[in-house]
């Protein structure tokens, strides 16, 4: 076999470009460790030291020594001696305690060009900025920084169950795989089980009353084998993919036995079982991995239902024992198993004894002597076994492919070319008219099949002798050079036939992988534009009953525990949804889901788990765990037991889930921001009662007990002084109050917007004379042009705007300075503008002064924060819009539009105009 050893181009462009990314990025070196007290640290220490002597810029982010006397000698000295420089640590105030955190911004700031980190899963105090200490080691990465840092095997977040299981200690704080995976270097710091112990012992790991306590508890001497066993396989597993990565980096095509790694490829044969058992007992003894693969060729589509199903056991038994399985698809078995031995650094490959005869093997090949020619240096271990109810090859290779009717289009379409022959007779030679005959076979093997073709070259040959060799109309042969013909022209049309029949199931199967892979984008691309849970499990529900032929349903867990199908109760198939792809799962059923929703596995239809089922249940498995369960009922209950129909159904579920835990988290993001933005509004609702309504009952209640104590000393001038204050506190208390009911019922849609035809001077003059007391100080200028349009608007409204904005310019600014009020017209649109001369509006608050609340206020002004919100609310009711800017030449410009669609009506315009007239005899 040919092996083409050139590195696929996506393949390299994705390497070169992760390898542009980590060039990018700091480098990660991870000290690694089964326990606490192996040396990490002090690893991690030497290693720095060795560094900084070689002119590295090396610097301390944070060492815990945990009191180690040689950890903290090491430190100690390289500090001392100027070689490692320490950034100090941030104290960080929580709950009474003052805590000791490493200061990420100094690290930033100092930026060296390597930087020590210890503890990788330690979680940081409240108020840091990222909750993980490896969330702070990827930002000093991202940053260009390099990073040692430390682990031990128990903070790996795939193994935490397993180390719970053992040690029986769950350990929360926990490090992504990713982040492990990612890094550029992984050192193993490994000490023996005795050695640990007897460092406990002499107290330095632990001071000795928490050593006693751990040797009794998490560093009991089987606890640390098991979790040394743990680290030494991680790293070797580790060690291994960067053997992997190396080989794939040089195209190296042989296989490296650094490792053994078993390979068993099955067909439909009875004795594939056997070879994945024995296969089994090999890779147990041998302590390898092991993988099982099934071939699917063009040949593979004509199996029988009972050959199929015998290929979909035999990999789930596989599973089941623990291998790896896959499905691949190729033209020749042999080389589809060698490119993935190959790519897998396959050592051993094991394969059945060929039931089929030798002569089979001579003509059309073996896949057992491909396998051991092409192998190189991989073993090839050939197993036997009993023979089972298969039929033998012979059988199989005559079985008919085709129903009879096509045999009888084959016979026709061997007339058809007859007869054009027999036209075609006078004009050309008889080599010419075999070609007629050809044409034939060719159209019966791309149309009809195997069998009708066959058929086809053996009666064009019958056909060609009969009508077209001397003697004529009889099979009788007068030349014996036109049994070279015959035999040439019979063996063309069997390969055309042959070659033409395997082309159309190459195509077959190639649009059989085709449809696959548009289901599978057509359901990435639903789930990646649906919003909302129930957009999601329509989207699901419509895929997944489409592509399988089935009925489908959905179970979530609820908020008691218990798994509740959605669609049979909620009833959301109306919308986008046929009624008809929704099942509701029975009482042995539910039983069924929250098993599998329990367990994490496949059950029900067709397996060999809870096999009374109706559906076959699949369980919805994310990043965190399982978040539902997918229920499957096909309208043929032997579908699923297909090989690649079961794997991709495997992935829509896989798909289906990561979608729905992205909805869920959204769903939890989103409640988060409002019951955050909830108990801000509380908080700030709760700080303005506190204040601005205390403020002003705080002045009441001080001069009314002043005017009611002291009667007799107080003169008519105080006494009106506190009269007035008194007047003016509860004005100023009753505009608070009514801001917050106005603002209440501005939200609750209380507030209807009544727009009627009027002029803005009557509303702005309105206005000016409910802020006459307010604005005395100041001096005002009202720009209003003689031609400004009737717009619809809500008079008390838009007063109540403008007296906000008057009121808010006045709070703002200091007395004698001047406040413009002026407005302008557009075509369909009037702007209003209220410019003051205060301190202006910082950067960045232009919007934000328009929220409920929200003051950007200097010191000694008062306010809800209600007034501007209340303003925006009014205008955004009219369609309008309102923004803030600040002024040239210092202060604040405040305007709103308001949208005046079409002209006024004619009873109002001839109002107007009748005002205009008469206004100047008014005046005189």
């Amino acid at each position: 076999m040919m092996n083409d050893q050139r590195p696929n181009p996506d393949e390299l462009l994705a390497r070169v470009q992760a390898e542009e990314t980590r060039r990018a990025r700091g480098k990660l070196k991870i000290f690694f460790g089964a326990a606490a007290g192996v040396g990490k640290t002090y690893a991690m220490l030497e290693a720095a030291r060795e560094r900084r002597a070689e002119g590295v810029d090396v610097v301390v982010g944070y060492v815990e020594t945990h009191g180690r006397v040689e950890t903290e000698a090491l430190l100690g000295t390289a500090t001392l001696r100027g070689m490692l420089q320490v950034i100090p640590r941030r104290t960080v105030a929580y709950r009474g305690a003052v805590l000791q955190e490493f200061d990420l911004d100094a690290a930033l700031a100092r930026r060296p060009a390597l930087i020590l980190v210890d503890e990788l899963a330690h979680t940081n105090a409240p108020g840091s900025r990222h909750p993980k200490r490896w969330q702070d080691v990827e930002e000093l990465r991202d940053a260009g920084i390099a990073v040692y840092t430390t682990i031990n095997v128990q903070h790996v977040e795939s193994l935490n169950d397993v180390v719970a299981q053992i040690t029986g200690v769950q350990v929360r704080e926990t490090v992504p795989d990713r982040v492990i995976e990612q890094a550029d270097e992984i050192e193993l710091v490994d000490l023996t089980p005795e050695e640990l112990l007897q460092r406990l012992k002499e107290g330095k790991v632990y001071v000795p009353q928490q050593a006693e306590r751990a040797i009794r508890s998490f560093f009991r001497r089987g606890n640390l084998i098991a979790l040394r066993e743990l680290a030494l396989r991680r790293t070797a597993d580790r060690v291994d993919e960067q053997m992997q990565r190396y080989k794939r980096d040089h195209a190296i095509g042989q296989t490296w036995p650094a490792n053994e790694r078993l390979l068993v490829c099955i067909s439909h044969s009875p004795l594939s079982e056997r070879l994945v058992r024995a296969t089994r007992r090999m890779a147990a003894a041998m302590r390898a991995p092991w993988l099982v693969i099934f071939v699917e060729t063009p040949r593979s589509l004509r199996l029988g239902e009972a050959e199929r199903d015998r290929v979909a056991q035999t990999l789930r038994l596989a599973e089941q024992l623990g291998a790896e399985t896959a499905t691949l698809s190729g033209q020749r078995v042999s080389e589809e198993i060698l490119t993935y031995a190959l790519a897998r650094n396959v050592t051993k490959i094991v394969v059945g004894k060929p039931e089929r005869p030798r002569w089979q093997d001579l003509l059309f090949g073996s896949v057992v002597d491909d396998l051991v020619r092409g192998s190189g240096a991989i073993d090839v271990y050939v197993i036997t076994g009993e023979q089972g109810e298969s039929r033998p090859a012979a059988a199989r290779a005559l079985e008919r492919t085709s129903g009879w009717p096509a045999y009888g289009w084959g016979v026709l379409v061997v007339a058809l070319c007859t007869v054009l022959a027999w036209l075609l007779r006078s004009s050309f030679t008889e080599a010419n008219l075999v070609m007629a005959y050809l044409l034939g076979v060719v159209v019966a093997a791309a149309r009809f099949g195997r069998g009708p073709s066959i058929l086809a070259s053996v009666l064009s040959v019958a056909a060609f002798d009969f009508f077209f060799v001397q003697p004529y109309l009889t099979f009788a042969v007068s030349d014996v050079q036109y049994l070279v013909t015959f035999g040439v022209m019979l063996a063309v049309a069997l390969v055309i036939s042959t070659l033409t029949v395997r082309l159309r199931q190459q195509a077959d199967a190639a649009r059989q992988r085709e449809r696959r892979v548009a289901a599978l984008y057509d359901m990435s691309r639903d789930l990646a534009g649906s919003r909302g849970l129930e957009k999601l499990l329509r989207a699901v529900v419509s895929n997944i009953g489409q592509t399988f032929g089935s009925q489908v349903v959905i179970m979530l867990q609820t908020d008691a525990g218990r798994l509740q199908a959605w669609g049979s109760v909620a009833g959301w198939w109306a919308e986008g949804v046929n009624k008809q792809m929704i099942f509701a799962p029975d009482t042995h059923d539910q039983g069924v889901a929250q098993w599998v929703y329990d367990h994490g596995q496949m059950a029900g239809l067709g397996t060999d788990t809870l096999s009374g089922a109706r559906a076959l249940y699949l369980p919805l498995i994310g990043s965190r765990g399982a978040v539902g369960v997918l229920g499957a009922r096909p309208a043929q209950p032997r579908r699923f037991l297909a090989p690649e129909q079961l794997h991709l159904l495997e992935t829509f579920a896989s798909q289906a889930a990561l979608a729905l835990e992205r909805a869920f988290l959204a769903d939890q993001a989103q409640r988060a921001q409002v019951q955050a933005e909830a108990e801000r509004l509380r908080s700030s609702l709760l700080s303005s009662v506190s204040h601005d309504l205390r403020t002003p009952l705080t002045a009441i209640t001080g001069a009314a007990s002043t005017l009611l104590d002291g009667q007799a000393a107080i003169g008519d001038g105080v006494r009106t002084e506190l009269v007035q204050g008194i007047y003016d506190e509860a004005a100023r208390l009753n505009r608070l109050v009514g801001n917050l009911l106005d603002m209440t019922r501005l939200e609750s849609g209380a507030v209807q917007v009544r727009k009627e035809w009027q002029p803005l001077e009557e509303v702005v003059g309105a206005a000016l004379n409910r802020q006459e007391h307010a604005l005395r100080e100041r001096p005002l200028e009202v720009q209003l042009p003689p031609d400004l349009p009737l717009a619809p608007l809500d008079g008390a409204l838009i007063e109540q705007v403008l007296v906000n904005l008057l009121d808010n310019a006045a709070k703002y600014t200091p007395p004698g300075s001047p406040i413009l009020l002026s407005a302008r017209a557009a075509p369909q649109e009037l702007t209003v503008t209220i410019a003051d001369r205060g301190p202006g509006i910082p950067s960045g608050d232009e919007r934000r002064i328009f929220e409920k609340f929200y003051r950007a206020a200097p010191a000694g002004t008062h306010g809800s924060g209600l007034g501007l919100a209340i303003c925006a609310a009014i205008v955004q009711a009219h369609g309008g819009r309102i923004w803030a800017e600040s002024r040239p030449g210092g202060g604040a410009i405040f305007s709103f539009t308001l949208p005046v669609d079409g002209p006024p009506p004619a009873i109002a315009a001839a109002m107007l105009e009748t005002e205009e007239r008469s206004a100047p005899h008014d005046r005189d």
